[in-house]
């Protein structure tokens, strides 16, 4: 389905709380005869007692009360309004800052961090308005990611008549990677940002098993050549790869000349510009990389993009 038909869905929560307050009035006596008895009265009616109810019943305030949370089991959607689409952009660059939020919750941000980010590129004329309306905070990181999709977009040729011989597979814990690129940058020198920027244009963070278009094979996708003068260990292996990235990248140029390095891992200045921008992303704000670790894997086709889950075989 065409990402542009998806129709908005709203989430209504509508709570109504009724406070009650008063008492019971008191009882009165019946009335008392006269001394001298000639007959016997008709009983007055008691006067009824004016409840006046509690000032502190009164003027207590309602507790608002809170969403719902959302199902972190369901696939996310982005909204489908630039208003509604600026908050809930909020809503997921917030969450991917708290530290607090971890598992399956910050897997579901960083998917619909991607989603909403791909709203805003079918929706151009949305953009500057929707920026606009971010904290200050988020604002430069949400856009130098939507440049990078951009420049990546143009990258893009004819749309495939097949799908991919793929697997996808879980990416591996954000800790793990993290340890691996600052072993990279701690040997070669490579800023890790650099490269887990390659790791997520190339094969979604490792999520992508299986050989590009052009034979490219592994997390980091090197060419079997290039890995025979470069790789040391296991192609497939992630730790290995990213430390044979950072051992080609310091051969073409690296750390002194970063553009002219990556433009040697891919021979377009469009990726180039990409991995730029990614890399700002996360050298201003290292957090950033706890969003685009959740990115999933989406192929183009005539009917739309579809999304391959983690298990999808061709």
């Amino acid at each position: 389905m065409d990402v542009r038909q998806s129709k908005r869905i709203l989430c209504a929560l509508l709570a109504a709380t009724v406070v009650a307050c008063g008492g019971a009035a008191p009882v009165a006596s019946a009335p008392t005869p006269t001394a001298t008895i000639h007959y016997t009265p008709e009983p007055t009616e008691a006067p009824r007692a004016t409840v006046v109810p509690r000032a502190t019943e009164v003027s207590a305030p309602i507790a608002p009360i809170a969403p719902p949370a959302p199902d972190y089991t369901a696939l996310p959607v982005a909204e489908n309004n630039p208003a509604a689409l600026a908050k809930q952009i909020v809503l997921v660059e917030s969450g991917l800052r708290d530290p607090d939020v971890t598992g399956a919750q910050l897997k579901w941000l960083g998917h619909l961090q991607q989603l909403t980010y791909g709203r805003l590129a079918d929706y151009p004329e949305w953009r500057e308005g929707v920026l606009a309306a971010l904290p200050t905070a988020f604002r430069g990181a949400v856009a130098n990611a939507l440049e990078a999709g951009d420049q990546l977009r143009t990258m893009h040729g004819a749309i495939p008549k097949v799908l991919p011989d793929w697997k996808i597979v879980e990416a591996a814990p954000i800790e793990d990677l993290m340890s691996y690129y600052k072993e990279a940058q701690a040997q070669f020198g490579v800023p890790w940002y650099y490269l887990a920027a390659i790791h997520l244009v190339e094969t979604r963070i490792g999520r992508i098993r299986g050989l590009s278009s052009a034979g490219a094979q592994g997390p980091m996708q090197f060419m079997p050549a290039t890995w025979a003068m470069y790789g040391r260990g296991d192609i497939n292996d992630t730790h290995d790869a990213i430390l044979g990235a950072a051992r080609y990248l310091v051969a073409a140029g690296a750390p002194g000349n970063m553009p002219k390095a990556l433009f040697a891992y891919n021979h377009s200045q469009a990726y180039v510009n990409a991995l730029i921008d990614y890399a700002d992303v996360m050298k201003s704000d290292p957090a950033a990389y706890r969003g685009y670790h959740g990115w999933q894997v989406y192929y183009p086709t005539t009917d739309g993009p579809i999304l391959m889950p983690v298990g999808w075989t061709k």
